[in-house]
């Protein structure tokens, strides 16, 4: 009987991908892999349909299944954007627990080995527990991250400041440069009796009851954080203060990425030859600043900004391939469905004047295939770790424009630690102006700091190459979680699975 590790991704494509890269790896060791999939969001997430409806034609292995769950009853209206969206999502995943293990109970006896749940979907580890199954946490994030949120319960003790009334105060974390507490997720700069601040304090400090920690990077590009979650002492803070309190200790870390090298293939699937390659393939090498923000709602801008990019870009005399979505209202958590009218967002004539050395998209572009093309020169990012990993794997230098999540975070890591980019300022003043859209391209591609951020991002790229080949430190982080799993999965240690 093949042995089976269930993945049960989160709802969200920049989840679901990475986690469906990590299932190549395993089919790759002769495992087989059962998706249990919520579909619920398909109705709204056209981008999460789109990349499931890939997945779905470009794997035929017997060994590959997926597995729609069973829609629960009265599921919750999707509400507005960040905290509500955030327990909304957290309501849904907690419910679908009971079709999980029913899904879990239904698969032949002694055949699953382990389950992977998106870290997220932490709740998901309790049906793990239940039905006697190994269950370990998939990071999309990085292992800076990871290290802020397994010390974050710990660091602020009760009748102190709360994280948001510190503001820019640097909160001092093992593994991490100094991190602005401003710069924390939004939800952690609530007040600290909000639903949504306990509910995420309550997720974070359930990282120490997963089996294991999968995450999407590898070793040598955050030694200093990897380092620091392998070490006992990273739960408890220096001099015992903090408000944490009880004693928990990490379960293993292993760094298995970059899990991003099959998204050329999968663009490839939708998109033979998109108009914007064919562009690339007239330009000069390394020439173009290629400016896109990500797949959601949260990542839009508004017309006024749109504006001042615009007027930058042309300013700078930079050739430039950009993907323009159209705004949105500020409370909504969908994408927008409008295509934008470039007319009336962009300054009268713009296009037309930077018709040759300038091409904006509407929505999307292939983003892997971009980065990869030589005419490629620079990458303006929102900063999300799926996104700063292809640009480190291209070797393209980044200027970082964090809007949602843990973007901030990772931009601190990306400026300060491993120096791949450069940070436009006016993002905190939420208005980033067209005379620092201008500077900072003129930076990256015509000066010396501009040829020292390419090399550094160049021998990250060298590392990342090296990360999966034989004897490289994500090979051996996989085989060492394989074998975890196969120690703790045989045999089953619970008898309801068989």
């Amino acid at each position: 009987m093949e042995k089976t590790v269930v993945l049960y991704p989160g709802l969200a494509v920049s989840h679901f991908v990475p986690m469906m890269q990590l299932a190549d790896a395993l089919l790759a060791e002769g495992y087989a892999v059962s998706v249990a999939l919520i579909d619920l969001s398909l109705d709204h997430d056209a981008a999460l349909a789109a990349a499931v409806r890939r997945v779905a034609s470009a794997n035929k292995s017997s060994s590959f299944t997926v597995h729609t769950l069973p829609r629960i009853n009265n599921p919750p209206a999707v509400t507005g954007g960040g905290v509500d969206f955030l327990l909304w999502y957290l309501e849904i995943i907690g419910r679908y627990n009971e079709h999980l293990r029913e899904f879990l109970l239904s698969m032949p006896p002694r055949s699953v080995h382990a389950v992977v749940v998106d870290a997220l979907s932490m709740v998901a580890l309790d049906v793990a527990r239940e039905v006697g199954v190994p269950g370990y946490t998939f990071y999309v994030t990085n292992a800076t991250t990871l290290a802020v949120f397994v010390q974050l319960p710990s660091i602020r003790a009760e009748g102190e400041p709360s994280f948001r009334e510190l503001g820019d105060t640097p909160l001092d974390f093992r593994g991490v440069p100094p991190m602005p507490a401003s710069h924390l997720f939004a939800e952690m700069l609530e007040h600290p009796e909000s639903e949504i601040y306990r509910t995420m304090m309550s997720m974070m400090r359930r990282n120490t009851e997963a089996d294991g920690i999968l995450l999407n990077t590898f070793a040598l590009l955050e030694a200093r954080a990897v380092g620091a979650l392998r070490d006992p002492q990273i739960l408890f803070p220096p001099g015992g203060g903090g408000g944490g309190g009880e004693r928990r200790m990490m379960p293993p870390v292993y760094c298995v990425g970059p899990l991003a090298a099959a998204s050329a293939a999968a663009e490839a699937v939708v998109e033979d030859k998109h108009e914007c390659l064919e562009w690339l393939d007239t330009q000069p090498e390394r020439s173009v600043v290629f400016l896109c923000f990500g797949s959601i709602a949260a990542a839009t801008h508004s017309a006024e900004q749109l504006r001042e990019i615009a007027v930058g870009l042309e300013r700078s005399g930079h050739r430039f391939l950009w993907v323009v979505r159209a705004p949105v209202l500020a409370d909504t958590a969908r994408p927008s469905p409008c295509e934008p009218d470039l007319d009336s967002l962009l300054p009268d004539g713009f296009v037309e004047r930077t018709r040759g050395r300038g091409l904006v998209v509407k929505h999307w572009a292939p983003q892997v295939a971009v980065l990869r093309h030589k005419a490629t020169g620079a990458f303006v990012t929102h900063s999300g770790w799926n996104s700063v990993l292809e640009g480190i794997m291209a070797g393209v230098p980044m200027l970082c424009w964090p809007m949602y999540a843990e973007q901030k975070m990772n931009k601190v890591f990306m400026v300060e630690e491993a120096k791949v980019g450069v940070e436009m300022v006016g993002w905190k003043q939420g208005m980033v102006k067209a005379e620092e859209v201008e500077a900072k391209l003129r930076l990256v591609l015509e000066s010396e700091d501009g040829e020292q951020l390419r090399a550094r991002v160049a021998a990250h790229r060298d590392a990342a190459e090296m990360a999966w080949k034989d004897g490289g430190s994500s090979r051996a982080a996989f085989a060492q979680f394989l074998s975890d799993v196969d120690t703790l999965g045989t045999p089953c240690r619970n008898e309801k699975m068989g």
